[in-house]
């Protein structure tokens, strides 16, 4: 049997969760005082997923950089790429919030979006 010790982030207590494994297996989830802290101990430990947020180059922008982030939970372990595949990228001012920076990235199925205006520099 493995042990598992983490701090959930399904809802703001901050539960301190001990996850029970047994050949890769969930058999217990102690420690989460609601619902989320046992959804997220079990998605935890067996599939990771988080949410990438970085900026890449705005040509033409009154500023250097927009914002982005994936727009869906991607595997953990996708995350290195993510970031090289985005070392890439530029985009042309203007952007807008919401606006599809690269469409399913790294073969995730997950866009990465724009989470700020940059509006086009005047000339």
């Amino acid at each position: 049997m493995e042990k598992r010790e983490l701090t959930c982030i399904g809802c703001p207590m901050g539960c301190q969760i001990t996850v029970t494994l047994d050949g890769g297996e969930v058999k217990n989830v102690e420690g989460n005082t609601c619902r989320k802290g046992d959804q997220y101990a079990r998605a935890e430990v067996t599939h990771p997923v988080r949410v990438v947020t970085s900026s890449v180059p705005a040509e033409g922008g009154e500023i250097a950089q927009v914002s982005v982030k994936t727009a869906g939970d991607i595997p953990k372990e996708s995350i290195a790429a993510i970031m090289e595949a985005l070392a890439d990228v530029r985009v042309m001012a203007p952007v807008r919030i919401g606006d599809v920076i690269v469409r399913d990235i790294c073969g995730t199925g997950v866009d990465i979006v724009a989470t700020r205006n940059v509006e086009r520099r005047a000339q």
